[in-house]
């Protein structure tokens, strides 16, 4: 599915509203490890060595705009990736930076052998 062009004010608020909820090193910590498949908090807790206060602020943030889900077991919730698109474009941003530095290191290893 094509976005429309333009895009509307509205479309665009709630792109940018999604990009902003991974843009944080954090939640990018925690998208790794839900890679892994369903964590409690405690299991993100040691995973990333963040307070439970801060992992579960950034899952907020994720659950809010569907990137996460979450379900409840007694007194512990449990999160998991609900949109893998996600993965798609981290590793697309990722790809981009590897070739970044491939180039930039090919400029420097030409550095000073002149």
């Amino acid at each position: 599915m094509s976005l429309p062009h333009p895009l509307s004010n509205e479309l665009a608020e709630l792109i940018a509203r999604r990009l902003r909820a991974i843009a944080e090193p954090m939640r990018i910590k925690l998208l790794d490890r839900l890679r892994d498949g369903e964590a409690s908090v405690g299991d993100l807790v040691v995973a990333t060595g963040a307070s439970q206060q801060n992992v579960s602020k950034h899952l907020a943030v994720m659950l809010e705009v569907g990137i996460v889900g979450r379900r409840k077991d007694g007194n512990r919730a449990f999160y998991r990736i609900t949109d893998a698109g996600v993965f798609a474009l981290c590793d697309q941003v990722c790809g981009t930076i590897q070739r970044q530095l491939a180039e930039l290191g090919s400029l420097l290893e030409g550095v000073g052998q002149g």
